[in-house]
This record gives structure tokens, sequence and C-alpha cells, in this order.
């Protein structure tokens, strides 16, 4: 989850149109350098899925609500939409039909967490459901997942891209460099997902990775956290970039990402 959670930190100065940097070009960290709701989400995700591994669905996902409920209320003014901030503080919340990039930013710990590429795209759909229960919210969280579950189990870059452009009819026909031009802030998964799967695809490296998703402008601190979690999965994460990501996280943020860190080394 450190590439995810990189990517939220390292494209947050840069979100926006008017923010956006359209260069590689720019300072990987700053004062400006922050986590943000992509963070917070990843993590009740995760500490979710660590507390209810093995069991049903109505479990998981009742988990994932107060899990998600509990760390956004702990961390307001984050970053999120009007209506998932509404979410987040209903007593009965249910899914609102979103399509929104949220169920994909979100979604990486389901794919560290899943023995089989099966168990990952049934657990990114219990993750999206619970808000993102549009099909293109679904779709969203399932073909992030599948690229991780994909990269972190040794499949080349061609093999990734051509199982999501087969499995969710994904256009990744696009380069960066035509992408980058014309495009702006936008929190649709259908205009998110793509996008990062390229900035992943053209990517030579970790940090050249979330560059290259910082550079296409847009929602640039949802869309790196998208390209980092895929990268983290592909090529790993430098140990000097992991101790940067600790240390701007606060402690029980970073002890659920080390739980989850643990549960992955003991496999």
């Amino acid at each position: 989850m450190y590439g995810a959670i990189l990517g939220d930190i390292v494209g947050s100065p840069y979100e926006f149109d008017c923010n956006n940097y359209k260069g590689k070009d720019f300072p990987l960290f700053s004062q400006r350098s922050e986590f943000t709701d992509d963070t917070v989400m990843t993590l009740a995700v995760a500490r979710a899925l660590l507390n209810t591994r093995g069991q049903d669905d109505t479990t998981i996902k009742a988990a994932l609500v107060r899990e998600m409920q509990r760390l956004g209320r702990a961390y307001p003014d984050k970053g999120y939409g009007a209506r998932f901030n509404q979410w987040l503080y209903e007593d009965d919340p249910q899914p609102y039909r979103s399509y929104g990039n949220g169920s994909a930013m979100r979604v990486s710990p389901a794919a560290w967490l899943a023995e089989s590429i099966q168990e990952a795209l049934h657990l990114a759909q219990l993750t999206a459901e619970v808000t993102h229960d549009h099909p293109e919210g679904i779709k969203g969280a399932q073909a992030v997942a599948a690229a991780i579950f994909l990269a972190r189990t040794g499949h080349s870059k061609v093999k990734i891209k051509a199982y999501v452009e087969c499995k969710f009819g994904y256009d990744l026909s696009r380069t960066c460099d035509e992408i980058r031009p014309t495009y702006h802030h936008v929190e649709s998964c259908q205009e998110t997902v793509p996008q990062a799967i390229a900035a992943f695809w053209e990517s030579t490296d970790f940090e050249d990775a979330l560059r290259t998703a910082v550079s296409l402008g847009g929602d640039s601190d949802t869309l790196a956290a998208i390209t980092g979690s895929i990268a983290e999965a592909f090529y790993g994460v430098p140990e000097n970039l992991k101790q940067e990501c600790r240390k701007r996280l606060t402690p029980d943020l970073e002890e659920i990402l080390q739980a989850c860190e643990n549960m992955i080394l003991q496999r």
C-alpha cells in the first residue's frame, strides 16, 4: 500500500487544474506534500480486510463501512467529495451509485491480501459496493485490483494491459503524450483508471511512475495513487521512499500500514 499512499502524497500539491504541473521535473516532496482522503480510505479498507479475513461478505462490508466512517471522521477536511463526506456521518450509510474514482484509489489492499485473482476481483467489488455501486465504480476498482494482483505475481506489462483491456473494455491505446495536452481535473473511474494505467505502462521505475502520473494533470493525487499502487506491485518501492512515506503519516495510520505489511511479508 506504500505505492498508493506515496502517490497521494506526491500528487497532493498538484491537484486541480489550477495547480497541475504537466512535466516530470518537479520536487517529489515539498512542504505542501501531505496525505489526503486517498490515504485515509486506503488504510480504512486495509484495516477492515485485515480484521475480516475468511469471513462472509456481509461481515466484510459491515467492517468496511465501520472503518471508513471511523477513520474518515478522525481525519476530516482531507478532501472528501461532498456526497462521500455526507455518507461518512450517516447513521445508516447506503451506497449511492457513484462511479467516482474513489473506489479505484482505495482498492489496493484487496489485491495485496487476496490469494487469487478471483478473490482480488471479489474483494475489490465489496470495497466499491459500500459506496460506489454503479457498474463503472465497481469496474474501476476491479481493474486496478487486477492490475496490482497480476503485477505482484510476476506478470509482464504486456499481459497486464491485455487482461485489463479484455476483461474491462478500457481503451489503453493512448500514450501519455496524447493524453496530457487536453487532460483536466475529472473524478470518474472512466476518465482516471485508463490514464493511471497508461502512466504505469510508460514508466521505467517506481519514482518515474509517480512523476509520469502527476505530469498528466487532472486529479493528480488520486491519479498518482492508482498508478503508484500498480507500480509498487511491479517494481517495489525504494526504502528511502518508504521512510518518507512513514514519517508523513500519523502514528495510528502508520500502525495500520505496518500491520498490513507484516501480513504480506508472512506469506
